[in-house]
């Protein structure tokens, strides 16, 4: 009779086999997928095709012109500053909770809607939105 323990194996985990199958798994990721360029991207803005929601009490609507100029609520601005639109902001909203809707036209400089932008920030008012027209309004209107 052989009364000596046996020499038990210590288990052990093989990693090779799991990272071969993940390098398989990324080598496949890499090859399928699909990389856009954005040189390529050609965007006609702005148009969307969602419901207006408006009656809003407490809006202030800011018209941004294709030269650049500015209308706060229908009366324009003196200047293209951002002081010059900031105070007239200020005039117009009624509270920190007022919803600023740039109303820009679709060859305004990008320049001219980030005045706006800067200038509603100075006053304070955070609510930003931007007006758009449907498709349907944009056919019509280049007819």
């Amino acid at each position: 009779m052989n009364f000596r323990p046996r020499a038990k194996d210590e288990p052990e985990i093989n990693l090779i086999p799991f990272i071969d199958v993940l390098l398989v798994i990324l080598i496949f990721l890499m090859l399928t997928t699909t990389y856009s360029k954005f040189t390529e991207l050609k965007l006609t803005l702005p148009v969307a095709d969602a419901e207006q929601q408006r009656d809003h009490p407490k809006e202030v609507i800011v018209a941004v012109a294709a030269d650049g100029r500015y209308a706060v609520n229908k009366g324009g601005v003196e200047g293209k500053s951002v002081d010059a639109v900031a105070q007239a902001l200020r005039g117009a909203s009624a509270g920190k909770d007022s919803v600023v809707i740039i109303s820009a036209d679709a060859m305004a400089p990008h320049q001219s809607v980030v005045t706006v932008m800067e200038a509603a920030r100075r006053v304070g008012l955070t609510q930003i939105t931007f007006a758009t027209q449907s498709t349907a309004g944009a056919r019509a209107s280049n007819r």
